[in-house]
């Protein structure tokens, strides 16, 4: 039996080398090196693959779609409808300045055998007009001052005069009855009285007005004595005033018919309408649009009479359509003005087409999906993370392109992989919202087989990505929405200066979207902008 060597507990012998277990008699030095190795080899040929053969991730396996064709210039139907309301001092100034002031007239003397070279003659003169509305017409109404003359020498034909003046005042006059023939008459009798004058204003599809005038006299009861006999003056006055103001009644009423002032109004306002207006641009990058509004039909309802208005409904239908550059329609002014019944009042309904190219779509999109990781949650087996996206457009639906990380969340180690998904959904407005929603979501065959490679856990987390993306991929176009509205306000404030005793208020109060439709370029929604618009009218020029 050997001896122990006490050296032995002091200075222990060296333990004998294990075998490597590696094969072929490699080191754990030689298998670490030779790893790096492969990994510098691995990422230096990603990089070498990235350097002279670049190409989009999002493109792998990108199924074909087919080019659309580009989307046509739309046009739409916009309606203004605006209430013109003519003040009733407009009215009355401008019948100041076209009715005379003074009327005069000679009536056929009434007692031809006992005054026959006597003349029997008035003047008269107009106060201030008073217009007023009331039960669907105006009234309108003067004062009259003025007076009645009787010149001139009795007559005695045949001594005749004498016989009959002899036997009506011969004892008021003491007999002298001789003494009339060669008196001369010079006598004056004050007249006091009142025109009053009814308008029922009609338009006419000839741009004119139809005044329907109607009027009336009425003298207070007075007499003067002439030659010892009262002459009533009112009936002496009444019958050729009549007659003088009738005839100065069927004046006004033919100026009125024949004037141009509606007609010349509308025209200018035709042609301000009738051009292109300046939308800037939808978004970062893209090219200025304009809006360009082509007035087609002009229609209007009949007058509405109250207090101190008279309201005109005036409206005007146009073609609206967007373009990127500005141009110079042709609008005919329309001979003939529809007339039609009664319509809402200050109505403006302006369709607004607007353009939104997928280049902003995709900068949008990606600002709402890049690093979500879907479910959010870890209890499922599996979770996906987008890294990228992009759209683009082939028939009636959208295609995403979602560069995603799929990992096992049961996994230990959480092993993962990427790979490139195409997800295809139909574009949906929600008018309401007004956001674009993609609906029908499905992925995309291949995809489908590449979330396969991926495994099970990849497979598993389709259904959440699908929903994430219902609830996810989602554009909001209240921002380009609020853009065009801007736009159209501001181009349509140049209206509002007062011109020739003309006010015009117009503005926009909203834009609602109606519809969406896209080509391989752009997406196109359509508006409805909103407003209201009046006109005020203090001065009338009659021409």
């Amino acid at each position: 039996m050997a001896q122990d060597n006490p050296l032995d507990r002091i200075f222990p012998p060296p333990r004998p080398k294990k075998k490597s277990a590696l094969p072929f008699g490699l080191s754990i030095r030689t298998a670490v090196l030779g790893a790096g190795v492969l990994v510098l080899f691995f990422c230096g040929t990603l990089w070498t693959l990235n350097r002279f053969f670049p190409g989009n991730p999002l493109d792998e396996s990108k199924p074909a779609t087919a080019a659309l064709n580009a989307l046509p210039p739309v046009t739409r139907t916009s309606v203004i409808i605006a209430p013109v309301a003519v003040a009733n001092l407009a009215i009355r100034d401008a019948l100041e300045a076209n009715a005379p002031r003074g009327l005069t007239g000679k009536n056929e003397n009434p007692l031809a055998d006992l005054l026959g070279e006597a003349d029997i003659g008035w003047t008269m003169s107009r106060g201030p007009f008073g217009v007023s509305g009331a039960s669907s017409a105006l009234n309108i109404s003067t004062t009259l001052n003025g007076s009645l003359r009787v010149t001139g020498q009795l007559a005695n034909q045949g001594g005749n005069l004498t016989g009959a003046l002899g036997g009506l005042l011969g004892s008021r006059l003491g007999g002298d009855v001789q003494k009339l023939t060669t008196r001369v008459l010079d006598q004056r009798a004050d007249i006091r009285g009142n025109v009053s004058v009814i308008s029922r204003p009609a338009l006419l599809p000839n741009w004119r007005i139809e005044p329907n005038l109607s009027g009336q006299v009425a003298l207070a009861d007075g007499g003067m004595q002439v030659a010892g006999l009262k002459l009533n003056v009112a009936d002496q006055v009444k019958p050729l005033l009549d007659k003088t103001v009738s005839e100065q009644i069927g004046n006004l009423s033919n100026k009125l018919r024949n004037d141009r002032t509606l007609e010349t109004a509308a025209r200018k306002q035709w042609g301000q309408m009738c051009r292109s207006i300046s939308l800037g641009a939808a978004a970062k990058d893209a090219p200025n649009l304009w809006l360009e509004v082509k007035p087609t039909r002009a229609f209007a309802a009949q007058p509405k009479i109250i207090a101190d208005w008279v309201i005109l409904t005036l409206g005007v239908q146009a073609e609206t359509r967007i373009l990127p550059s500005e141009t110079k329609p042709d609008c005919p002014f329309p001979a003939r003005l529809d007339l039609v019944g009664a319509m809402d009042q200050g109505k403006v309904s302006l369709g607004v087409p607007i353009d939104v190219p997928f280049t902003e779509l995709n900068r949008v999109m990606e600002l709402q999906l890049k690093g979500k990781t879907f479910p959010e949650t870890g209890n499922a087996p599996g979770q996906v993370t987008v890294l990228g996206s992009s759209i683009s457009a082939s028939g009636e639906r959208l295609l995403i392109s979602l560069r995603v990380k799929a990992r096992e969340t049961k996994s230990w180690f959480g092993f993962g992989a990427e790979a490139t998904v195409h997800v295809w959904g139909k574009p949906t407005l929600d008018r309401e919202n007004q956001i674009m929603r993609l609906t029908d979501i499905s992925l995309d065959v291949q995809s489908e087989a590449a979330f396969g490679l991926l495994g099970t856990a990849a497979r598993a987390a389709i259904p959440y990505l699908q929903k994430a993306l219902a609830d996810n991929a989602v554009v909001d176009l209240k921002p380009f929405a609020a853009s065009a509205l801007k736009s159209i306000d501001a181009s349509i404030a140049e209206f509002q200066k007062p011109v020739d005793g003309v006010e015009v208020e117009a503005a926009v109060t909203g834009l609602r979207l109606t519809g969406i439709e896209f080509d391989s370029k752009n997406l196109r929604v359509i508006g409805e902008a909103e407003g209201t618009a009046r006109a005020l009218v203090r001065k009338i020029a009659l021409q």
